[in-house]
């Protein structure tokens, strides 16, 4: 049995794994999604990492997995606590004092997004493109804002955490496109990118396929 400690992307709600938790328990695994205050403005990357080292609540080796601006705080907990792998899922990888605000022209996102067709950003197109409709109407009532500190906090963390670390790339992500994924792993930590069937939110629209490659990863 391998603990997965789930944490979302920004807004920060548990929910986001709401559709993986019972494939991982299926299976036969232990997951615990973190839920993170990520609209509080007194909050910051320290109280992100405690709040999910609280989760953890002192089980051994966990494998840390991190949706998108998630990344900044799953390297933060691998830092912390003895790991027993990292699981990057369509992520912002950070960069020791880069703020997740510089983060976006100093991978040059925008460009490769523009490159790959998707200029500007259209919630129904980028999102929410393989939704099921419940889920674009619940994602809609639950979603939070990301609080503005935590875009202009500079990442505390000096070396990335030595902790073995898999990269999973949706393949129709249109927020971070595959090639984009492909260069900033390869450019930032020196991996390749495992892609994975859906888009930028492929916990909800594919729960079964992301489950199944975080247990390949381990």
């Amino acid at each position: 049995m391998t603990t997965f400690l789930l944490l979302p992307g920004a807004g920060g709600e548990a929910w986001y794994w709401h559709r993986v938790v019972p494939e991982l328990t299926a299976r036969g695994h232990e997951p615990v999604a973190v839920d993170l205050p990520a609209d509080d403005e007194s909050v910051g990357w320290a109280d992100y990492t405690a709040l999910a080292l609280d989760a953890l609540d002192g089980r051994p080796d966990p494998v840390v997995v991190a949706q998108s601006m998630g990344a900044y705080t799953g390297a933060l907990v691998c830092a912390a606590t003895k790991a027993r792998r990292l699981v990057l899922v369509n992520p912002m990888i950070p960069v020791p004092g880069e703020s997740a605000g510089r983060w976006w022209e100093a991978t040059r996102q925008a460009e490769a997004r523009a490159e790959a067709g998707f200029d500007g950003f259209d919630l129904e197109r980028d999102f929410l493109h393989d939704m099921p409709d419940d889920l674009r109407a619940e994602l809609r009532r639950v979603g939070r804002n990301q609080s503005e500190r935590s875009f202009a906090e500079p990442y505390p963390l000096e070396a990335w955490p030595a902790v073995p670390t898999t990269v999973l790339a949706g393949a129709d992500d249109r927020l971070f496109p595959l090639a984009f994924q492909r260069r900033v792993a390869r450019e930032r930590l020196g991996l390749d990118v495992v892609a994975v069937p859906g888009g930028h939110l492929n916990a909800l629209s594919r729960p079964v396929e992301v489950a199944e490659a975080l247990v390949a990863a381990v």
